[in-house]
């Protein structure tokens, strides 16, 4: 073992990813993690309860979405939700290349797909009861924290396979911003149906 390092939970993250992507993940076991992290399978314990952990960790982003909601100007629901969740891009976004290596960990395992789904629900949970706080009512609340996190499943998608790399928090407003186009009038809807978002024809 070589003298301790620091950002031992840094570099067991980074070091499951790899691993998971070169092996698979049911083929990667925590001593080959601990291994390849130079710390011991102890360490692991310490920062993550087991291997699915290091690929959900939502706590941060979590106090990220609740704090922002909370802490919005007197905005409608939906520009709430705009704001709290471009808040919350930088999470993702100062992490890209770890963020992409653990998205297709997922897409290639359809067990991991099924937490990121409670994952999600989690988040909508959350926003929802922030936006109670906020005195919205349960139903309206509800709908627009499903909404919220709906559009941000969109928005991540886009923006992971992004050739143009633009940024997430970009891709957040143009989704959510597409949303209220759903029930707009059918010419106005044509006139945006050339494949691209609502407004994502002044993408620079």
């Amino acid at each position: 073992m070589s003298r301790w390092k620091p950002d031992a939970r840094g570099r067991l993250e980074k070091a499951a990813l790899e691993l998971y992507n070169d092996k698979g993940f049911d083929a990667t076991t925590v001593a080959e993690i601990a291994a390849r992290a130079e710390v011991t399978e102890r360490t692991f314990y310490r920062h993550f309860v087991d291997k699915r952990e290091v690929l959900f960790q939502t706590n941060a982003l979590a106090d990220v979405l609740a704090h922002a909601t909370a802490t919005a100007a007197p905005l409608a629901p939906l520009e709430v939700i705009i704001h709290a969740l471009t808040e919350a891009a930088p999470v993702f976004e100062e992490r890209a290349e770890l963020v992409r290596q653990r998205q297709a960990v997922i897409a290639a395992n359809p067990e991991l797909q099924e937490r990121e789904l409670a994952k999600l629900a989690s988040l909508v949970s959350t926003l929802a009861h922030a936006l109670r706080e906020r005195g919205l009512d349960s139903t309206t609340a509800a709908l627009a924290a499903e909404i919220g996190i709906a559009a941000f499943k969109v928005a991540f998608d886009r923006w992971i396979n992004d050739p143009d790399q633009h940024t997430l928090a970009q891709h957040i407003r143009e989704t959510l911003d597409a949303t209220r186009h759903l029930t707009a009038p059918a010419e106005h809807a044509a006139a945006t149906d050339d494949g691209s978002l609502p407004g994502q024809e002044n993408v620079a």
